[in-house]
């Protein structure tokens, strides 16, 4: 089995050992700080290692399903095998792109936010559509969401939405999907039954840990309370209990409506600012930019990044990748892993 060697095994296990002599140090817990993160470390390579250990297994169980087939002749035992060689496949190809994941938040919750675009009503249901996608992909693989914020179309769809995606990886799987997203389709608002081009924008940040400092000066902000839109009871429509931040040097704007108290949802709304002033800070480092906001790309015609194609054929292709599918009503009902993983590989090569 070489499988360990193109995965570094062998580097993992090292360094689980040398992780635990450090924790079997009597002075280790003298550094709380450094002991919890030398605990999560070792979690996350000793879940990594049995992850693998999970893969070899199967590995092995195949090989034996081969052998009894080809024993016994049977066409049944064939088909079997065949299936669970696409599973293991599958299940590789998964690893190999989590073992890559190693940005500082790559592990984290995902916070997404989808803005409707050029096209009106017909955007608005297109950042719905979008919306449902993402929460069937995130089901999918067992992850948890959560709508922290909502504004609703005046006639039909959604305006904005943001929403937490909870599980492990969810930002390194879903940093791949920030960008302009492309629908085109015959509108179900257009009684001449036209064809229109739409628009919208998603923008991921991951969920940062509540120890991570930023520098925030409480002058800088206006806080503002609003009464919920959405979903949440009479309770949550009563009071304005709904928080929107609003960073003035920046002109960054987070909100949260989710929780039942203003106070908790003032702490969600702060913890999405720090995230974006994180990611704009490691902006500045990588690139030389003219002002804080960063590059702002419009939310139109040319600078999509993938295209959702229903009429007058059907597909869906990212133009980054070139990774295409023609089962367009699959996609929408969540099947995004063929483009996550095609361009988080590009990106590793």
């Amino acid at each position: 089995m070489k499988w360990g060697l193109h995965f570094d095994i062998a580097g993992l296990k090292k360094e689980i050992g040398e992780l635990e002599q450090q924790a079997s140090d009597p002075s280790f817990w003298t550094d709380l700080e450094n002991s919890q993160k030398v605990l999560q470390r070792t979690k996350v390579l000793k879940d990594k290692l049995e992850r693998y250990s999970k893969l070899v297994s199967l590995a092995n169980d195949l090989e034996v399903l081969v052998e009894l087939g080809l024993e016994e002749q049977d066409d049944s035992i064939a088909a079997e095998a065949g299936s669970e060689l696409e599973t293991l496949k599958s299940r590789i190809a998964a690893f190999k792109i989590e073992t890559m994941l190693s940005g500082p938040y790559d592990r984290n919750d995902a916070i997404l936010t989808l803005h409707a675009g050029a096209g009106g009503t017909e955007a608005q249901d297109w950042v719905e559509m979008l919306l449902r996608m993402y929460t069937r992909w995130a089901e999918n693989r067992g992850y948890n969401v959560k709508i922290l914020d909502i504004l609703e179309g005046e006639e039909a769809g959604i305006k904005s939405v943001t929403l937490e995606v909870s599980g492990e990886f969810a930002y390194g799987y879903l940093k791949s999907e920030k960008g302009v997203h492309r629908l085109v389709r015959i509108s179900p608002f257009d009684a001449s039954g036209r064809r229109h081009t739409s628009f919208a924008s998603l923008d991921v940040m991951p969920e940062l840990d509540n120890d991570i400092e930023v520098d925030i000066n409480p002058a800088d902000l206006r806080v503002d309370t609003y009464r919920s839109s959405g979903a949440g009871g009479q309770h949550v429509n009563k009071t304005e209990s709904a928080i929107r931040i609003t960073h003035i040097p920046t002109g960054i704007v987070v909100a949260c409506q989710s929780e039942r108290s203003q106070h908790q949802n003032r702490d969600t709304a702060m913890k999405m600012l720090k995230s974006k002033l994180i990611q704009l800070k490691e902006q500045e480092q990588k690139e030389k930019i003219e002002d804080l906001k960063g590059i702002q790309t419009e939310i139109a015609w040319g600078n999509q990044i993938r295209s959702y194609v229903f009429c007058p054929y059907t597909l869906v292709k990212d133009h980054r990748t070139n990774y295409e599918q023609g089962n367009v009503n699959g996609v929408m009902d969540g099947d995004l892993d063929g483009f996550i993983n095609a361009y988080l590989s590009s990106k590793m090569k």
